[in-house]
């Protein structure tokens, strides 16, 4: 396994790795909609040259925000190193902190990122039913039978 800045990818591959995990690049959250294949990243590729990890963050006003984050292999520490390539990416920018928007029914990202020490800082309520103005194919239903409805915020501060 190596990690690789999105930059040095092919975009094809990054394009079409975003469709096959969440139907497009397109990624609709309250901080904005945004093309991930055009973002800041990094991904983890295994030996056969597959895309088994990717991770994208923007940096605004002192703080980088985590928009998406993908392992396909879960319990292999990918997710991990991705995350803290990020958050060196923030400490040399100078940001303040690291903040990500995750959905209601994503139980295993809210337990992923506090055992990271991020916290919950927001509630949004009803910013999916928004979002999906915008990207309809957005499931109503998400893990576990969850009805997909609110964003939750968490951050991590930066010393």
């Amino acid at each position: 396994m190596k990690l690789y800045a999105i930059k040095d990818i092919p975009k094809e591959k990054v394009i079409e790795f975003f469709k096959l995990h969440w139907g497009s690049s397109k990624m609709v959250i309250s901080s904005g909609v945004y093309d991930c294949s055009t973002l800041d990243g990094f991904a983890v590729v295994n030996g056969e040259d597959q895309i088994i990890g990717l991770i994208t963050y923007v940096i605004k006003d002192y703080e980088c925000e985590i928009i998406s984050l993908d392992s396909i292999e879960e319990g292999k520490g990918i997710g991990t190193s991705l995350v803290k390539e990020v958050e060196n990416v923030a400490i040399n920018e100078k940001c303040k902190l690291v903040k990500l928007v995750t959905t209601n029914d994503n139980l295993l990202a809210l337990k992923f990122y506090q055992k990271r020490g991020y916290i919950l800082s927001k509630l949004l309520k009803n910013a999916v039913e928004k979002a999906r103005k915008i990207k309809p194919e957005i499931p109503l239903i998400g893990n576990d039978g969850i009805p997909i409805r609110d964003e939750i915020e968490l951050i991590k501060i930066l010393n």
